[in-house]
């Protein structure tokens, strides 16, 4: 059982909680709609597509609106403080929050009084938080993008604006930028770095690279980095370790943008209706190599395979790629 923590950026969405469901390209939380669009919509879309391949139920969702102002973000703090260490979930996703050290930290607390410890997952504002509480360690698993990773690189910035320049600017040293993030503390256990290359690292340094399929107007499309950190949990919850699942998810969401044939105009909810697709390709694919590593190093001409668009997987394309 998995719960995702977050943010609608709508200022009169209330603080719910319960499950969350996906039904006719919209997400309900008791009788309240939520659009699918990047930022946490996208990660608990995603996130419960996966699931459905994977035969897990629906995750819990801990959600309010916050347009930026912390308000919401600081009444979800609090609930989270009474309630989160009286549940029994394994693995939790903190996703956009108000960077607040204190109610973080409060949280954590919570966490600590769940009789076995969920794994525990950041992105967005929640990563920003832990690195500037200090508490990084304690996560097992942040999703940044090079900015983001350039913020936990550099250990005298104390927010992401602060990130010196010369930090900023070091794209092109993603392991350096991984080492250094390590080196001060600033890392949870494993990291996924999110580009136009993924890097899977942990402190011993980079254990994978995910390139292919190469997909360039997934670049421009908001809320892909959303996805792969929903497909990541979904599977970590389904019983996945770590590393395994973080690799796996990468690929898939990197193949349901190739199956998407996206240009600069698609929505990340079309992405999200080829996770499924994608997800099965993969599971059965790394079932028959026994290996997750089986695309690395592939000189594969993707351009050769059609379907494009299409979706639904049929049993004639199974293992196609």
């Amino acid at each position: 059982m998995f719960a995702i923590v977050g943010t609608i950026p709508e200022r009169d969405f209330p603080l719910e909680v319960g499950k969350i469901a996906l039904m006719n390209g919209s997400l309900f939380i008791g009788e309240r709609k939520i659009n699918v669009n990047r930022g946490t919509p996208a990660l608990l879309a995603a996130a419960i597509q996966a699931g459905k391949v994977l035969g897990e139920q629906e995750p819990h969702g801990f959600l309010v609106g916050d347009v930026g102002l912390g308000d919401g973000s600081r009444q979800l703090y609090e609930y989270l403080t009474e309630h989160l260490g009286k549940t029994s979930f394994d693995t939790l996703v903190f996703h956009y929050l108000q960077p607040d050290i204190d109610w973080h930290n409060k949280v954590l607390s919570a966490i600590n009084e769940i009789p076995e410890k969920p794994i525990l997952i950041a992105d967005a504002g929640s990563m920003y938080v832990a690195k500037m509480s200090g508490k990084s360690i304690e996560y097992d698993l942040f999703t940044p993008d090079a900015g983001e990773l350039a913020f936990l690189a550099d250990e005298l910035a104390p927010h992401p604006f602060y990130t010196r320049g010369f930090v900023l600017h070091e794209d092109n040293r993603i392991p350096d930028l991984i080492a250094k993030a390590y080196a001060h503390k600033n890392a949870a256990q494993y990291l996924i770095v999110k580009g136009k290359t993924d890097y899977l690292a942990n402190r011993e340094g980079i254990q994978a690279t995910i390139e292919q399929p190469s997909v360039e107007a997934l670049e421009a499309i908001g809320g892909t980095g959303d996805t792969l950190t929903g497909i990541a949990a979904a599977l970590i919850a389904a019983g996945r370790q770590v590393a395994e699942a973080v690799e796996m998810a990468a690929k898939v969401n990197r193949l349901a943008g190739f199956y998407a044939n996206p240009n600069p105009g698609t929505s990340v909810r079309e992405i999200i209706d080829c996770i499924p697709r994608a997800l099965e390709e993969i599971i059965k694919i790394t079932e028959e190599t026994g290996n997750v590593s089986w695309l690395a190093g592939r000189d594969k001409d993707w351009t050769k395979y059609d379907n494009f668009g299409n979706c639904e997987l049929a049993s004639s394309d199974r293992g196609r790629i």
